[in-house]
């Protein structure tokens, strides 16, 4: 694997911890663990969001098994009195707008609070033809549509399930395959000249992609798959530091087998169609991961707050975007915004990264 991270503004960063840094740490001593006292803020292109925000899919039946509305309410909650202020979700969580919907209810007398962001094309209405969009894992394909004709219609029925009057951050969940992409992200720009959406995001795009959109219309956010076990790729990377594109990283606790946690996967439990849950893979992928393990309990935090710490470092404008239902786990998350690693702890990290191999084949869309 290659953790090399290209510079923003052509300026060499390197992969340096947010300003202001701690001292680095001395000779003998464990790598220095410091707090702030607030949650600090970072920006996607003209959005302010938390460091680190809150993915939502998980909220919905058939993500990790089975949920009910209180649970759910309960977690998104949490999520905003810990300080998060990006939420994610998309029209294709759960059966018939189920995650927008919940979202929508949860915050009602708080929507002001939040950056709400919502993708598009994935739930299909009756009548709206798929096109088969490949994947590398349980099914081999998914079907989308982003059809310009169609996305005023995915729009207006995602701000009612929603509950508001506005998305500030609207996302082609997928690039379809059968649609000139320019026409997709043509659609949105209408959108934003409406007066229904704030900011135009992409997901799961590439380098060319982005640089194609930003060209119709300037692309606040990129979602991409990006944590330790999965690097995001080093042209998209750099086209998104050239354009001043944010980074929103999904999947950055590695579907949550970053927190060293994860023993197995339930048949209700959509890691099962992934390569790297697999019992055998998981296993061998368990005794790899043991030495970023250690470094966690040497600095005295969890290995997921480890986990996306590190990937704060990585960017000062990328934000991760892990789900929980569980509030302390929610809370545990969060607070890694506020923990800073020295430089020396960041180069124990990627020497250990460096060496580290994963068996099996990560998802590459969510």
């Amino acid at each position: 694997m290659s953790w090399t991270c290209p510079s923003r503004g052509g300026k060499d960063q390197g992969c340096q911890q947010p300003s202001p840094a701690p001292p680095p740490a001395r000779a003998h001593q464990e790598p220095a663990v410091t707090a702030a006292t607030a949650l600090p803020a970072r920006t996607l292109g003209g959005l302010t969001s938390s460091a680190i925000g809150f993915g939502a899919m998980v909220l919905s039946p058939g993500v990790y098994g089975e949920t009910d509305e209180q649970r759910g309410t309960t977690a998104l909650l949490s999520a905003l009195d810990e300080g998060a202020t990006l939420i994610d979700t998309a029209d294709g969580y759960g059966p018939d707008g189920h995650n927008e919907q919940l979202i929508g209810r949860a915050l009602r007398g708080r929507r002001d609070e939040v950056v709400l962001a919502t993708k598009f094309g994935f739930r299909l209405p009756e009548g709206v033809a798929p096109h088969p969009f490949p994947v590398n894992y349980g099914f081999g394909e998914l079907a989308v549509n982003a059809d310009p004709r169609h996305v005023r219609g995915y729009a207006e029925a995602s701000l009612r399930n929603l509950r508001t009057e506005v998305i500030d951050l609207y996302y082609p969940h997928y690039p379809d395959p059968q649609v000139p992409f320019e026409d997709t992200v043509g659609a949105v720009a209408e959108l934003i000249d409406a007066g229904l959406v704030r900011h135009l995001g992409l997901s799961n795009v590439t380098a060319d992609q982005l640089r194609r959109a930003h060209a119709v219309r300037p692309v606040a956010a990129v979602q991409v798959q990006w944590s330790m076990w999965q690097p995001i790729d080093a042209e998209l990377l750099a086209t998104a530091r050239e354009l001043g594109v944010g980074i929103v990283a999904w999947s950055p606790l590695g579907s949550g087998f970053l927190t060293g946690t994860v023993q197995q996967v339930a048949g209700d439990d959509f890691r099962r169609h992934l390569p790297r849950f697999d019992a055998a893979n998981l296993k061998a992928n368990q005794d790899r991961f043991a030495p970023v393990r250690g470094l966690a309990e040497d600095l005295g935090i969890s290995s997921g707050q480890l986990a996306l710490s590190w990937l704060l470092h990585q960017d000062e404008h990328v934000v991760p975007i892990p789900g929980s239902r569980t509030p302390a786990h929610i809370a545990e998350n969060l607070a890694a915004a506020r923990i800073a690693l020295s430089a020396d702890a960041l180069a124990r990290i990627d020497a250990v990264l460096k060496d580290t191999t994963f068996e099996g084949t990560a998802a590459v869309v969510d």
